[in-house]
């Protein structure tokens, strides 16, 4: 679908928001976060793919651009309403069925640890429909298989128009594996989320 696509009817009535970044990833999600109001209220769990021997300074960079919360997520946290978390480097991030966060240091996937899928599969367990779910620009294949995961739990799959991506390859991914529900570029998928929280509120 496109940009002029979203129909607020055919929305449904989301619990919590899982996002999916690589290579172009901070300069994306600034686009999509900075366009949102004040007091927003869903909850967003972020998988950026970082180098591991660095220190993630996504937390405190995001926290001064934004008026969310922000937090790098910790193990055993409970998910709290309007609250961005990032993911750490060398750790997998995972929503477990109580509504918290889970770090894991198992095998890689697409040779990344956070890997989107992780995150994505965990969130489409927990949330099942009430879950949206956005890949974003990146390098590798990570997130394709979770976002499909996340459709067949009856979940929003948002994609980002690989024509806009920084890098096409992980947009292109997920659409050749299945239909997402939106392929939008960032300023649709900022319309997008904004109009999920505004109907779940």
């Amino acid at each position: 679908m496109n940009d002029d696509a979203i129909g607020q009817s055919a929305l449904p009535r989301v619990e919590a928001i899982v996002i999916g970044a690589s290579a172009g990833g901070v300069e994306a999600l600034l686009k999509i976060f900075t366009a949102f109001p004040e007091g927003f209220s869903l909850p967003i769990v972020v998988v950026l793919h970082l180098p591991e021997e660095h220190r993630s300074q996504l937390a405190e960079l995001f926290a001064q651009r934004l008026t969310l919360p922000v937090k790098e997520a910790r193990d055993k946290q409970t998910i709290e309403r309007g609250t961005l978390y990032f993911a750490v480097p060398g750790y997998h991030l995972s929503v477990e069925q109580d509504r918290s966060l889970s770090l894991s240091q198992e095998e890689r996937v697409h040779h990344s640890r956070p890997a989107i899928d992780y995150l994505f599969d965990s969130a489409a367990d927990a949330y099942g429909p009430r879950l949206a779910a956005v890949l974003l620009t990146g390098a590798n294949q990570d997130g394709a298989q979770g976002l499909a995961q996340v459709k067949r739990r009856g979940g929003l799959s948002v994609v980002q128009d690989p024509a806009e991506a920084q890098v096409a390859t992980m947009p292109e991914a997920a659409i050749a594996l299945h239909r997402p529900d939106y392929i939008l570029p960032l300023h649709g998928i900022s319309r997008l989320l904004v109009e999920l929280e505004r109907i779940a509120c």
